[in-house]
C-alpha cells in the first residue's frame, strides 16, 4: 500500500492507494496538540494501522531544482526546506509530515510530489521578471498536481487549447496549449495572481511596500497570505459566506486573468473547472462561461480535483 499524505497547515488528509486504485481515505480537519505527527498517528488509526510499504507527500513549492516527483532524500529535504520562504503556508506542513512520518516508519521510502513541476515548461518570457538577474527571482506556478490530472483524465480527447481553472481557497487558473502548461496565475509563490479565501493575490507592488513600512515584513506577509481575499471582504475565507461585492470581486478577477491565458493559446478549445469552488458554484462557473462567451464555442468540463491519486500514479511511475 501507498500512503499519500496532502498536508495543510491545519489539517492533515491521508489517502491509501494499491495499484493506482484509492483503497481508503481519511481526513484530519483539524491539528491537535501533537501537531502533524499526532494527526498522522490518528488519521493511520482510522485507517486500520494498514501496510504500508512507502509513503508521498504533495509539497507545494520545489523551488528551481525540483520539476518531477522523487524519493526523498537528505538532499531533497533539504531543497524543499529552503523553499519555506516561497510557500510559508506550505511547505512547513510538508516538511511537518515528512518529518513525522520519518520518526513513525524510520525505514519507510517517501517521496515527494511537487504543484510546482507541471509548469517546468512555461517560457522564459513568462517565467521571468523585469528585474536584475542577480536576485534570482522567477514565477513558479502552482496546482501543477492538479492540472496534470486535468490532462491525464481528457486523454486521448484533450482539447488543444485548454484554460484549467482549480478554484478554491487557493485559486489559479493555467494556459494548458497541447498539454503542457505555457502560463499560470501564480508567479514566485501562491499569492499572485486571483484573490482567494485569504490571500490578496496580484497587488502592486508598492502597495506591498506600503503595508512592509506600515506593519513590518512579517505583518505584511501575514495580511496578504492570511487575512486578506475572501475573509477581507466577507469575515469569512468561504465563498458560500461571501458578500455580493466579494463574489462579483473574485468574478471579475477569473474573467480578467482568463483573457489573458487565452492570448497567449491563441484561442480557446475548452475550460476545466476544479475545487471547492469550480466545483460547486454552479453560477460562478456560468458568469465565467458568459463573459468568455465571445470567443466562439468551447467545452466545459467540472472535474474534481484529484491530486492524491496524480500523486499515487506518479509514484508508481518511478517504481
Amino acid at each position: 500500500m501507498l500512503l499519500v499524505v496532502n498536508a495543510g497547515s491545519s489539517s492533515v488528509k491521508l489517502a491509501l492507494f494499491d495499484c493506482g486504485e484509492m483503497r481508503a481515505a481519511h481526513n484530519v480537519a483539524e491539528l491537535g496538540v501533537g501537531g502533524h505527527q499526532g494527526a498522522l498517528a490518528q488519521g493511520l488509526h482510522a485507517l486500520g494501522a494498514p501496510p504500508i510499504k512507502a509513503a508521498a507527500h504533495r509539497v507545494v513549492h520545489g523551488g528551481d531544482g525540483l520539476t518531477a516527483t522523487q524519493e526523498i532524500t537528505p538532499a531533497i529535504h533539504a531543497q524543499i526546506t529552503a523553499a519555506v520562504p516561497l510557500a510559508p503556508l506550505h511547505n512547513p506542513a510538508n516538511l511537518a509530515c515528512i518529518d513525522a512520518i520519518a520518526r513513525l516508519h524510520p525505514d519507510l521510502l517517501q517521496y515527494a510530489a511537487f504543484d510546482t513541476a507541471f509548469h517546468a515548461t512555461i517560457p522564459r518570457e513568462e517565467y521571468s521578471y523585469a528585474i536584475p538577474a542577480d536576485q534570482g527571482l522567477r514565477r513558479y506556478g502552482f496546482h501543477g498536481l492538479s492540472y496534470a490530472s486535468m490532462v491525464r483524465r481528457l486523454h486521448p480527447n484533450l482539447p488543444q487549447r485548454l484554460l484549467g481553472m482549480h478554484l478554491g481557497n487557493g485559486a489559479s487558473l493555467c494556459a494548458i496549449l497541447d498539454g503542457r502548461s505555457i502560463a499560470t496565475t501564480m508567479g514566485h509563490s501562491p499569492q499572485d495572481g486571483l484573490m482567494m479565501g485569504t490571500r490578496a493575490g496580484a497587488i502592486d507592488s508598492a502597495a506591498v511596500l506600503t503595508l512592509a513600512r506600515r506593519h513590518g515584513i512579517d505583518g505584511a506577509e501575514a495580511l496578504l497570505n492570511r487575512q486578506s481575499g475572501l475573509l477581507a471582504l466577507s469575515g469569512s475565507n468561504d465563498m458560500r459566506a461571501a458578500t455580493a461585492h466579494a463574489r462579483a470581486m473574485f468574478t471579475h478577477a477569473v474573467i480578467r486573468h482568463a483573457g489573458a491565458m487565452v492570448a497567449l493559446m491563441g484561442g480557446l478549445d475548452a475550460i476545466v473547472f476544479s475545487g471547492g469552488i469550480g466545483e460547486n458554484d454552479a453560477p460562478l462557473r456560468e458568469s465565467v462561461v458568459a463573459a468568455l462567451s465571445f470567443l466562439g464555442p468551447f467545452d466545459t468540463y467540472i472535474l474534481p480535483a484529484e491530486e492524491e491519486r496524480q500523486i499515487a500514479l506518479d509514484v508508481a511511475a518511478l517504481t
